[in-house]
């Protein structure tokens, strides 16, 4: 597991390999990624946006940007945390992701960033 605290927010990440598959004549490799957000701050977050790079071995880096997570903008309590899960494709057994959430102090109003550390993808069968 990695993990980053940045104003206050402490994400963690695991990620997973699970499984290849065909698509348009094209191996992909499917990884998974469970991130848990925890409020270390004296106020609630809301979490708006996610801003990350995903970078594939055979490919250029990819810019994805969004509201929320998963469909949803959490908002969460001081000392409590939020986890979901998600995935990534990828065109190589060998990736990684990085990133940051935009992030709102309710009390203040304040906006800030919390950093996502890199986490990296690799399949089993492409480890030395």
């Amino acid at each position: 597991m990695i993990t980053q605290v940045t104003n206050g927010i402490k994400i963690s990440v695991q990620t997973s390999f699970e499984g290849t598959f065909f698509k348009n004549y094209k191996m992909h490799y499917a990884f998974g990624y469970t991130i848990t957000i925890e409020n270390q701050t004296n106020s609630a977050v809301q979490l708006t946006d996610r801003h990350w790079e995903i970078l594939d071995a055979l490919k250029d880096i990819e810019l994805v940007d969004g509201q929320g997570v998963i469909g949803k903008k959490p908002v969460i309590q001081p000392g409590k945390s939020y986890t979901y899960s998600s995935g990534c494709l990828l065109a190589s057994p060998i990736g990684a992701m990085k990133g940051y959430y935009d992030m709102v102090d309710l009390r203040s109003g304040e906006g800030f960033e919390a950093e996502v550390p890199t986490f990296k993808f690799s399949a089993p069968f492409a480890i030395n």
